[in-house]
């Protein structure tokens, strides 16, 4: 698409983003007492309404903030629930926004309250977040902004040649390396 023509499509935010889960009632549960989140709808199906086949399933949804929803599926007659073997259990995760760092660190006491492992605060440079695994082995992670608006704007700048080198090196581009840096002075402060 060029400049001058619109996207024909115009995206109105995410609807809602679904994941699978071992027991539907043990998530909202969960979902409600560790984030806070409300439980407010759910579908259920003996055969799934866009290919007809038969799967019974719970679909449960719930509210993050600002019209984000997290949904999940139970599937009872499938096979046990893994994970992607292949891929860290680090890359694959539900990153939720807090508003500021006392907020971030109040939510790692209490999810540590609930006897609960928490990793973190990690110092990425422009935000700082906090990690930690629900009961279906999905990593969540609780983040709070921390950079300047010019430190965003230099990151939107350098995206595309970064993009351009990694896809070309496989290696990590410096073109953002002042990010580290800010990273690594934060972590000897502790």
């Amino acid at each position: 698409m060029t400049e001058q023509t619109p996207h024909p499509i115009r995206l109105g935010g995410v609807h809602h983003a679904a994941y699978r889960c071992k027991d539907a009632r043990e998530t909202v549960e969960w979902y409600e007492k560790v984030l806070g989140m409300d439980y407010v709808s759910a579908f259920s199906e003996d055969h799934v309404p866009s290919t007809g086949e038969y799967d019974p399933y719970m679909h449960v949804f719930l509210d993050a903030g600002n019209d984000n929803i997290l949904a999940f599926f139970e599937l009872p007659k499938q096979k046990d629930m893994g994970r992607d073997e292949n891929t860290p259990a680090w890359v694959q995760h539900l990153a939720f926004r807090v508003h500021s760092e006392d907020e971030l660190l109040a939510a790692k006491a209490h999810v540590e309250s609930l006897g609960i492992e928490v990793l973190g605060p990690t110092h990425h440079g422009i935000f700082k977040s906090i990690y930690f695994f629900d009961p279906n082995g999905h990593r969540v992670e609780l983040a709070t902004d921390i950079g300047t608006d010019e430190q965003y704007a230099e990151l939107k700048r350098v995206a595309m040649p970064m993009l351009e080198e990694w896809s070309e090196t496989k290696t990590a581009p410096q073109h953002a390396a002042w990010l580290h840096e800010i990273a690594r002075k934060e972590h000897g402060k502790r």
